[in-house]
């Protein structure tokens, strides 16, 4: 961490003549990207970007630059290294989208923010597109069939076939090569975001909105960014809000073109890319939460599954797709959705569990509830990063101990099953009452896995359950080393 601090504060003294006064490590989003607000001597402040993939860097430098220089609503960037590693960018402060919409709920304000945001999406999209190199897009050129297709069998690998439902899967196929082409065959292609959603709009000084993270973007149809931020599931917008939001996007879209929009066929194909984009959330849910076993994508599988089919209820797609409409009736059955809507714990609830890392060299902690047992795990059948000098002196909270036990260990499998084993534990413990319940993880040094281990533990259960949790790290805390999960 503190090679990257010094790393976007050299880049920093290269762009302005000046280190900055301050440096503040951000929380880090779902990729792999780390981000830090650089504080200048002036009283100003930029966002310094820590990035691996020069691929994924190049490509949001350029799409910034070509947005900024057409007067959209992007963050400019300032400076990039010689590696193309590291870049200072536009300090858009703090708040989203989604940090009003929890604040503030469905109120007046809030809907102004979403039909700002749509409208400068619009603004985006049409202008935007204007003298765009598509050849330097992240993935594909253009969100075709073959990134519709993509969408549709991410779904079915990760997550309807992970409910071991019956269905015919040749005749699905087909069902989707015909969903496939039918929206691809769209009257109005433009730039497209391709993950406009109220995480990656930011609201700047309580007015105008911006927008961030759109390296993912290609050409192709307006509705689907459209349907991306209207139908979100964690937004879960009321449905006159979603009706009126979709009128006034059309009315902006229409601002920025010299032919209006044909709104019949527009709502049609709008239908089919919110489906198209449901279904791809669900796939995006299922492989971090049924397979990476993420707590908060696990969460939110039930509030996508509503969505759907809040959507089914009420519209249609304009084409019969039979085994298609099957598979989806399958997938919003109450019995499906009972299964991902895990119990929580409330106020009242009287249960904590404690949870440790310690190092077998000194003995398995013992459970002081009077209850006795609990559970232990044994890390030691993980490959140590204590073996290795460059991690010899830090511990499982540290980046490149994180990045090592997630990438070249077989970490993630066995915290599944752990996983697994403890939720039985703790859903029957909510449910009946019970106070105490003690899970600890050891390994050789109670230094590198042990502690990763009992640090995602902690947040699994408080994500999954909201259930009280101590967390403590035996020998870490003798060396008087405490800290929070996930510093």
């Amino acid at each position: 961490m503190q090679e990257m601090i010094d790393a976007v504060s050299d880049l920093c003294f290269d762009w302005s003549g000046k280190y900055p006064t301050e440096v503040d490590v951000l929380p880090q989003a779902g990729s792999d990207r780390r981000y830090f607000r650089l504080l200048l001597e002036d009283g100003t402040s930029v966002i310094g970007t820590v990035g691996a993939n020069e691929a994924e860097n190049d490509t949001f430098i350029y799409f910034a630059d070509h947005f900024k220089k057409k007067g959209l609503h992007v963050p400019e960037v300032f400076a990039l290294n010689e590696d193309k590693t590291i870049y200072l960018q536009e300090d858009l402060g703090d708040v989203s989208l989604l940090d009003i919409l929890e604040r503030d709920g469905f109120s007046t304000s809030t809907y102004n923010y979403l039909q700002k945001s749509l409208y400068e999406l619009a603004h985006l999209q049409v202008l935007g597109d204007e003298g765009l190199d598509y050849d330097r897009a992240l993935t594909n050129k253009e969100f075709g069939k073959q990134a519709i297709m993509a969408d549709l069998l991410y779904f079915k690998f990760y997550f309807l076939d992970a409910l071991r439902k019956p269905y015919d899967k040749q005749k699905l196929i087909d069902d989707f090569e015909a969903l496939s082409t039918y929206l691809t065959h769209t009257e109005y292609k433009y730039f497209m975001f391709r993950d406009f959603q109220s995480r990656n709009i930011m609201v700047k000084d309580d007015e105008s909105v911006h927008f961030i993270d759109f390296q993912g973007g290609m050409k192709g149809a307006p509705q689907y960014d459209v349907a991306s931020m209207i139908w979100q599931a964690r937004a879960n917008l009321p449905e006159e809000w979603k009706i009126g939001l979709l009128e006034d996007y059309m009315d902006s879209f229409d601002s920025f073109t010299e032919e209006l929009l044909d709104r019949e066929i527009f709502r049609s194909q709008y239908n089919g890319y919110v489906l198209i984009r449901l279904l791809q959330v669900l796939g995006a849910y299922g492989f971090r939460g049924l397979f990476e076993r993420k707590a908060q994508f696990l969460t939110s599988i039930p509030l996508a599954l509503r969505n759907l089919k809040s959507f089914m209820d009420d519209n249609s797609l304009g084409i019969v797709l039979p085994e298609f409409k099957k598979v989806l009736s399958i997938c919003v059955e109450d019995d499906v959705i009972e299964k991902f809507t895990p119990i929580e714990a409330d106020d009242k609830t009287p249960l904590v569990i404690k949870i440790c890392s310690f190092s077998y060299r000194n003995g398995i902690p013992q459970d002081t509830t009077g209850n006795g047992g609990g559970f232990v795990f044994d890390c030691r059948g993980i490959d140590n990063p204590g073996r290795y000098d460059q991690y010899k002196a830090i511990h499982g909270r540290d980046k490149p101990v994180v990045e090592y036990l997630e990438r070249q260990t077989r970490m993630q499998d066995f915290l599944s099953s752990a996983f697994d084993i403890v939720d039985i534990s703790v859903e029957d413990y909510i449910k009946r009452g019970f106070t105490n319940l003690s899970v600890s993880f050891g390994c050789t040094g109670g230094q590198h896995r042990s502690v990763y281990a009992a640090d995602s533990l902690a947040k699994h259960l408080q994500m999954k359950y909201k259930v009280k949790v101590e967390l403590c790290h035996l020998v870490q805390e003798e060396k008087q080393w405490i800290n929070t999960p996930g510093a």
